[in-house]
């Protein structure tokens, strides 16, 4: 199932450099300061790739591509990868042969970006192993578990009752005209009376107010007759103008 599987790119550094090392002395780990740095045993080409859940790391030459080692990673963090104790850009690194024999090797980078990026491709390719695997788990989860079936029955049928619907608020629509054509009262009058006038002029009481044309919709008002003397009404308004607004239910303003 491996062998059709595809190999993909995951990282690919120009240089870096390959060390012989000393057994590991203790538990402590590795110490890039024990190798001879300014020595490497060989330098190269470094290329990462994932076939399946599987990394490989493998170094090749930078001129003919000739593969020199590869080092096939199951895991990250594991043996196959180790980090040393006193640097950022050194990695010990198991090889093999592909006929069962390994070997520890050191592996270096010039620049601690290269280390970095060296670092980053491992995780995550791992990650997505993980999160696959994951996937496959919840997904077989689900396969075996019963299936609910929420289809309806032949003849089934179903009730939906719909309560505590409330109205609109009938706050809102606009106030209808009073009947006949006539306007509300201003704010601030009092039922039923008139608008006190300024100045403590004389109001006349609505009693004796003539509001027979205002009020009598039923019966026709009759036409004012006209006068003989035509300018009667003009002569008479310097001596008798007060008395005539009071008769006539009209307050004068000064």
């Amino acid at each position: 199932m491996e062998n059709f599987l595809y190999e993909s790119m995951l990282c690919v550094k120009p240089e870096v450099h390959v060390y012989r090392i000393p057994p590991r002395a203790s538990n402590r780990g590795y110490r890039a300061a024990d190798w001879k740095l300014d020595e490497p045993a060989w330098s190269g080409r470094m290329k990462i790739t994932a076939k399946g859940k599987m990394a490989y790391i493998k170094l090749e030459d930078k001129n003919t591509g000739e593969l020199f080692a590869q080092a096939p990673v199951e895991q990250y963090p594991g043996c196959v990868v180790e980090a040393v104790t006193d640097s950022s850009r050194y990695f010990v690194i198991r090889i093999e042969d592909g006929n069962g024999r390994h070997a520890f090797i050191g592996l270096g980078f010039a620049d601690r970006g290269d280390s970095f990026d060296f670092n980053v491709a491992l995780q995550d390719h791992f990650k997505w192993v993980k999160q696959e695997g994951e996937l496959a788990k919840l997904e077989a989860s689900q396969s075996a578990a019963p299936k609910l079936d929420l289809s309806f029955k032949e003849g089934q049928t179903i009730k939906i009752s719909i309560g505590n619907i409330k109205k609109k608020d009938a706050g809102g629509a606009k106030q209808r005209p009073m009947a006949g054509g006539l306007l509300p009262p201003p704010p601030g009058a009092k039922a039923g009376g008139i608008l006190p006038p300024p100045g403590g002029a004389q109001t006349v009481p609505l009693a004796q107010a003539n509001t027979a044309p205002l009020l009598d919709f039923g019966s026709p008002v009759p036409a004012p007759q006209p006068s003989s003397d035509v300018w009667g009404d003009f002569t008479s308004a310097g001596s008798n103008s007060s008395t005539d607004a009071v008769k006539s239910g009209w307050v004068q303003f000064s």
